[in-house]
């Protein structure tokens, strides 16, 4: 049988704080928009723009990822965030009978990039990267890309300048 894909990738900025919401079973799950945005010249030469609005969800998993606990306390209105995750569709009837069609991205993973403006850093240093993954077998990640010292850049080897290059 052949292998099939279901993966959507969003970098974009939060339109809201999380909506955190409990289960009847005890499980947490937040809900949020991130907006991203394209533009273009238009055949007149004016510039044109569209923004897209995708609804993510991000659940705490029992045995594993805290996602809606990590998007509860770190993300906010305006702050750029990288989603990963799937597309999922899914229908409801409304209290009127009517049905509803909904497409959501449910998170695998989210990288908090920091740096809204007018807040989180001060220009000084560039904001570092925030990660939570839902990885199967491991509690919820949150770290640093650069964090202290070198955090996951302390496995590149570095250059003296007497080293020969091969370039």
């Amino acid at each position: 049988m052949a292998r099939s894909l279901n993966k959507a990738i969003i970098i974009g900025n939060l339109g809201s704080d999380p909506e955190i919401r409990s289960t009847a079973n005890g499980g947490r799950v937040a809900n949020f928009s991130v907006a991203t945005s394209r533009s273009w010249s238009g055949r007149d030469g004016t510039q044109q723009e569209k923004t897209e609005w995708h609804r993510i969800v991000a659940w705490d998993n029992e045995r594993g990822p805290k996602l809606a606990d990590v998007a509860e306390r770190f993300l906010k209105k305006g702050e750029r965030v990288y989603i990963e995750g799937e597309i999922e569709y899914r229908s409801y009837e409304d209290k009127d009978g009517v049905t509803k069609y909904i497409t959501e991205i449910r998170a695998r993973e989210m990288i908090m990039l920091g740096g809204r403006e007018g807040g989180g850093f001060d220009g000084g240093e560039a904001p570092r990267p925030q990660r939570a993954t839902a990885s199967s077998g491991g509690g919820a990640k949150s770290q640093s890309k650069s964090g202290g010292k070198g955090g996951d850049y302390d496995d590149f080897p570095t250059l003296d300048e007497d080293d020969d290059l091969p370039f």
